[in-house]
């Protein structure tokens, strides 16, 4: 828990700094390699995303290994606590909000785009500014889970056997191919399917709890708990997939937004159904009220784990 914590602290405090070796660019660069090597080998691209998906897992766990193995553990204790903050993303995702919000503010819409398209699948040259707003408080929401939460609950789990490390290494590979390859649009539908398929599964337990914390950050921060809560009931499963309409949804309502609604994806326009209702006109401020949501529900979480930890790990 002690290493868990510093990673936090790290990343609440250096965030992503651009010039730094940052272990999903080389998990992406893997992605890519075995992807074009697949597309290669196999003419059934749904049976090469299987291999894609566990070749990658392979290479980057064994990987990890290796290091472990080769170098001093005092060393390769820095090595592990730098890998944990760098698969957190708290900061990050902070900065490139408020980013964002200062673009908007600013009355810059083509930057804010910009900005915006650093983050997302969908096409964004064409987004209004309450599409960029209602964009990055879906963004916020969903990676509050998939980039924070998440993250964190795997590691946590993975270090009651000694390989938080490991754990959430497999989450985040998991993770970026679909971010990478997980699209249900050409050209990736048929090669992204099982990684797609494989974070849903891994998100799925994450998503509940997370969006639970969320909820209850949302009341402790004065939003409208009540109004969250029937969201969230209602409208949590209005969502392509099975787990981002929750902490979405839990958003939706603690503010009072609506949220959903189409896209467009290379070109391709997706209807998705919406998400909350429109007692709040959608304003720059929103982002901000998504950002305080999400780092008191990673603040929550560990509390809730050292807690645990105290009650039934001796506090080791």
């Amino acid at each position: 828990m002690i290493d868990i914590i510093a990673a936090v602290g790290i990343d609440w405090l250096l965030g992503d700094p651009p010039d730094w070796p940052h272990p999903i660019r080389f998990i992406g660069w893997i992605i890519r390699k075995v992807e074009t090597l697949v597309r290669n080998i196999f003419t059934n691209l749904y049976a090469g995303g299987f291999i894609l998906l566990f070749t990658v897992i392979a290479v980057n766990v064994s990987l990890l290994l290796l290091i472990k193995l080769i170098i001093h553990p005092t060393f390769f204790k820095v090595i592990e606590i730098y890998m944990l903050y760098a698969l957190l993303a708290a900061r990050c995702l902070s900065d490139e909000g408020h980013k964002v919000k200062k673009c908007i503010d600013e009355g810059n819409l083509e930057s804010s785009r910009k900005n915006f398209a650093y983050l997302v699948g969908r096409d964004t040259e064409n987004c209004n500014e309450k599409d960029v707003i209602r964009g990055m408080v879906e963004t916020i929401s969903e990676n509050t889970v998939d980039g924070i939460l998440a993250p964190l609950m795997y590691m946590i789990l993975g270090s009651f056997f000694g390989h938080g490390l490991t754990f959430v290494l497999i989450y985040k590979t998991v993770n970026t191919l679909d971010s990478m390859v997980g699209y249900h649009q050409p050209p990736f539908k048929e090669i992204g399917f099982a990684s797609a398929k494989m974070d849903d599964l891994l998100n799925f337990i994450p998503a509940r709890i997370g969006s639970i914390l969320m909820l209850i950050s949302g009341a402790i921060l004065n939003f409208d708990f009540n109004r969250g809560v029937r969201t969230f009931i209602k409208d949590r499963k209005n969502h392509k997939s099975p787990n981002s309409g929750h902490p979405e949804s839990a958003v939706a309502g603690l503010l009072g937004l609506q949220l959903g609604g189409n896209n467009t994806y290379f070109g391709v326009l997706v209807s998705k159904p919406t998400i909350g209702s429109k007692v709040n006109e959608l304003n720059s401020g929103h982002i901000n009220d998504a950002i305080k949501i999400m780092y008191l529900s990673e603040i929550m979480l560990l509390i809730s784990a050292f807690t645990i930890n105290l009650m039934f790990g001796g506090g080791k």
